[in-house]
C-alpha cells in the first residue's frame, strides 16, 4: 500500500509536472476591454482597433482587443471607475477627471498654452509629454498613461464674423462646464455661458446663444452649421489632448515583455490616429465649406494678449512649466 501511495503521487506530480505549462498558457490568455466615448469610425476608435490586431498577431492570438465605442459602457466618469478597477482594460479619457488625481495635466487646458498644432505635438512627444505620462502613472489613480490622443482644436462659430476681441462683445458663446473655458471666452471679449454639448443645438436655434467653440469634425457631426452660426473663425484658442490609458490592475498581470510591446504599439496608435484625425480635419473641413461656412483665417495675438490674465490666474502653479513649454521648438 506504501509502494502505491507513492507511486500515485509521483503520478499525480508528474502529471501536475506535465499540467503547468498548459496552465499557465490558459492564464496568459487575455482579451482586453477597450472603452470610448466616441464613435465606431472616429480616429481614436480606429487606432485602438488596429493596436489591438497588431497586438493579437504579434502574442499569436494571446492577447486581444474588444473595442466598446459610443459611451456602450458609461460615461466617461463611469468608465475610468471600471478602468481603475480592472472591468475595463483600456480607455480613451479626456484629461479633466485625472486633473483631480494629477493637476499637472491641467496646463494642457490654458488658453493658447501652445502656439499652434506642430508646437503641441512637439511637447507631446518629447521630455514634456513623457513626464506627464509618467506622473499619471505614478500617481493614486491607478491607471497606467500609455500614450496621447489628438483631440482637435478648438476655434469659435458664430453667427455673425469675428476677426478681432471687438466683434465679440456682447456675444453670448457656449462653452465647456468650467471656470476656466468660461474666463477664457470672457477675457476673449464675449461672454462665456456654460452649457451640456447636448443641448447647444437648440440653444443656437433659439438664439440662447449666438456661438460656440468646438474643432471641425465636431461643429459638422453636431450639424451646428445649420442653425446660423455659420462663421467658423480660426482662433485656435484651446488645443486639449487626450490620454489613452490602462488599468494598472490588468498591467500588473503583463509580464515585462508583454508590457514593453503594450507601450511600443500605443506609441504607434498615438500616431496612426493623429494622422486619421488631421484626415477628418481636412474632410469635415471641405463638408463644412461646401456647406456654405465661411473659414476666417485671423491673426490671433490680440486674442493671445487678452487671455494672458487668465493664463496668470489659472496657471500661477504651472509657471515653470509653461516656460518649458514656451521654449519647445
Amino acid at each position: 500500500m506504501k509502494i502505491r501511495r507513492q507511486m500515485l503521487a509521483a503520478a499525480a506530480c508528474g502529471l501536475f509536472a506535465a499540467s503547468a505549462p498548459m496552465l499557465a498558457a490558459a492564464q496568459d490568455n487575455m482579451t482586453l476591454k477597450a472603452a470610448d466615448v466616441h464613435p465606431a469610425g472616429y480616429p481614436t476608435v480606429v487606432a485602438v482597433e488596429n493596436m489591438g490586431k497588431k497586438m493579437q498577431a504579434a502574442t499569436q492570438g494571446r492577447i486581444k482587443f474588444q473595442m466598446f465605442p459610443g459611451s456602450v459602457l458609461g460615461g466617461e466618469k463611469e468608465m475610468i471607475e471600471q478602468t481603475q478597477i480592472g472591468a475595463i482594460q483600456l480607455l480613451r479619457t479626456s484629461l479633466g477627471p485625472v486633473g483631480t488625481v494629477v493637476p499637472e495635466v491641467n496646463v494642457f487646458n490654458m488658453p493658447f498654452v501652445f502656439r499652434d498644432v506642430a508646437h503641441m505635438r512637439a511637447v507631446l512627444d518629447g521630455p514634456i509629454g513623457q513626464e506627464m505620462l509618467d506622473k499619471v502613472s505614478a500617481s493614486s489613480a491607478r491607471l497606467v498613461a500609455l500614450g496621447w490622443m489628438d483631440g482637435g482644436t478648438r476655434s469659435l462659430y458664430t453667427k455673425k464674423p469675428v476677426r478681432s476681441p471687438a466683434d465679440l462683445k456682447g456675444l453670448k458663446v457656449r462653452m465647456m462646464g468650467n471656470p476656466l473655458f468660461v474666463d477664457t471666452m470672457n477675457a476673449m471679449g464675449g461672454n462665456g455661458i456654460s452649457m451640456g454639448y447636448g443641448e447647444v443645438f437648440t440653444a443656437l436655434q433659439t438664439n440662447v446663444v449666438d456661438g460656440a467653440e468646438n474643432n471641425e469634425p465636431s461643429y459638422f457631426t453636431s450639424n451646428h452649421y445649420n442653425t446660423g452660426a455659420k462663421y467658423y473663425t480660426q482662433t485656435r484658442h484651446l488645443m486639449i489632448p487626450e490620454l489613452f490609458v490602462m488599468s494598472k490592475v490588468t498591467w500588473d498581470k503583463l509580464s515585462k515583455d508583454d508590457q514593453a510591446l503594450m507601450k511600443k504599439l500605443a506609441r504607434e496608435a498615438q500616431m496612426e490616429q493623429r494622422a486619421l484625425w488631421d484626415k477628418s480635419v481636412a474632410e469635415h473641413t471641405a463638408k463644412l465649406k461646401a456647406a456654405g461656412v465661411e473659414f476666417i483665417e485671423i491673426d490671433n495675438k490680440p486674442f493671445v494678449e487678452a487671455t494672458a490674465p487668465v493664463r496668470a490666474k489659472y496657471g500661477a502653479q504651472f509657471a515653470d512649466l509653461m516656460k518649458r513649454i514656451e521654449a519647445v521648438r
